[in-house]
């Protein structure tokens, strides 16, 4: 609509018209300046209609179990509970399993170790033993917060069987069939349950506290070790959280070995890496470990006497006479006062001593390749060189004092930064305490193992025709 001024008639003026106009100007001006308060405005009085581009999405609206969540199976407890000894005496032949049963599979406090560390720490610490890893994951994933006790909804099954339990009772005896007995049982009672005749398996995860070794006895009868768990037809489907694998078998995922460190918080777990980091580190290196007589050319030998020669850089732990596995104290001292630890093949390729070195702050020197290299993929960094040292062990065999030498070679801010890597990934090789990451404020192994297994099933149940 127009005013009745605009419809009067406009007296021509005799000015020429200016050629800059002003008032658009300030409008201009007005405009942009006003632009900031209508933005806060609008985003106060209706919600974005797309999530932050950070990824800071309301707690409220996350899916707890984005991969799905997982069945348990009610075994009977004879493959499970029933394995346990409680027994921890000399004259117990299964006096192994001690530490196993306390606490979870955590074990009991470990009170030695209150003399090397302060009170606010030791009380993470327990005597946790190293083929616990069987009970630990049982019990966490019995109250995981993904745990679903209606096996329609589950996206994957777990089954809680001890097999390192069930086949470790009889490993040192010659009777073959009882290393197979419980295995065998085990197998013949899950194909009766439906979850397992739709799958055949391949939605399944168990978890083995001992080596693959010990679960691949082969046809050669000059080769009686073990059990045959593992190469039975029922198990060719079936993921299995194991210590250390076979490097051929995308079925096996290896997991870092149970160590005595078990925060309960974030908080604990920086008081310690703080600890580990400013420790201070008298030897350049240090050995842990015993001998093995009955192996041929025996390469912890080499390396226990060329400690002995070197005192002045290595610092030697020798467990024939220190009895390791009881004297925590002795063990992590030694650790936390050198800059690198000498990690050969143990019985196997793996050993626990990696973990626990790498716990104290100190650089592990590996001299096979399926000692780290190919195994913990899912825990230990990519890039070895940024967090280990290797030394062919032929080259060792030849020339023991290139272990000084190359060591030698390394100035501080580069074990420095070494340490540093080692120390930033502690968190995902221990199994903490409590079972909420978010309470607990960090993912430990257990969270990235239990998570990984879950997208892989997920993704394999999405994308079955995708090999």
């Amino acid at each position: 609509m127009m005013n009745s001024s605009d419809m009067l008639p406009q007296k021509k003026s005799s000015k020429p018209l200016n050629p800059v106009i002003k008032k658009p100007k300030s409008i201009f001006v007005i405009f942009f300046i006003l632009i900031p308060f209508l933005v806060i405005y609008t985003t106060r009085i209706s919600p974005p209609c797309f999530p932050p581009q950070n990824g800071a999405v309301s707690q409220t609206k996350l899916d707890p179990c984005p991969s799905g969540k997982v069945y348990i199976y009610n075994l009977p407890s004879k493959f499970n509970t029933d394995l346990l000894s409680h027994n921890c005496t000399d004259l117990n032949p299964w006096r192994w399993q001690c530490g196993i049963v306390s606490n979870h599979g955590n074990g009991a406090p470990a009170a030695d170790l209150r003399r090397i560390m302060p009170e606010n720490l030791a009380h993470s610490w327990y005597r946790t033993n190293q083929f616990a890893l069987e009970l630990i994951f049982h019990d966490r994933i019995l109250n995981h917060k993904c745990r679903t006790k209606e096996p329609e909804s589950a996206t994957a099954f777990y089954i809680p069987f001890y097999a390192g339990l069930a086949v470790g009772k009889y490993l040192f005896t010659n009777n073959t069939s009882k290393r197979d007995r419980d295995c065998k049982m085990l197998l013949q009672w899950i194909k009766t349950q439906k979850p397992w005749k739709k799958s055949n398996g391949s939605d399944h995860f168990i978890t083995i506290g001992r080596i693959t070794w010990d679960f691949r006895r082969l046809t050669d009868p000059g080769k009686m070790w073990g059990s045959t768990f593992l190469n039975m037809p029922d198990m060719q489907n079936v993921t299995r959280f194991i210590i250390e694998k076979a490097p051929w078998d995308s079925h096996d995922v290896s997991v870092p070995y149970p160590t005595g460190f078990h925060p309960d918080t974030k908080n604990t777990l920086n008081l310690w890496q703080s600890f580990a980091r400013d420790y201070n580190r008298s030897s350049l290196f240090t050995f842990i470990g015993a001998t093995r007589n009955w192996v041929g050319n025996d390469f912890r030998a080499i390396l226990l006497d060329y400690c002995k020669k070197e005192p002045g850089f290595c610092r030697l732990v020798d467990c024939d006479t220190s009895h390791c596995s009881t004297n925590a104290s002795a063990v992590f001292e030694a650790f936390l006062g050198s800059e690198f630890c000498l990690q050969p093949r143990g019985d196997s390729f793996t050993r626990r001593s990696i973990f626990d070195c790498m716990l104290a702050g100190s650089v592990p020197v590996f001299f096979w390749n399926r000692t780290a290299y190919d195994q913990y993929e899912w825990f230990l960094p990519g890039e070895p060189e940024s967090y280990s040292v290797f030394i062919d062990h032929e080259v060792v065999r030849n020339r023991s004092g290139v272990i000084k030498q190359v060591l030698m070679k390394y100035s501080k801010v580069e074990i420095r930064r070494k340490r540093q890597k080692v120390i930033e990934t502690i968190p995902r090789i221990v199994y903490g305490m409590g079972n909420d990451e978010l309470i607990r404020g960090f993912k430990d192994a257990f969270d990235i193992a239990f998570d990984g297994v879950l997208e892989r099933i997920r993704e394999d149940k999405e994308w079955p025709n995708l090999l």
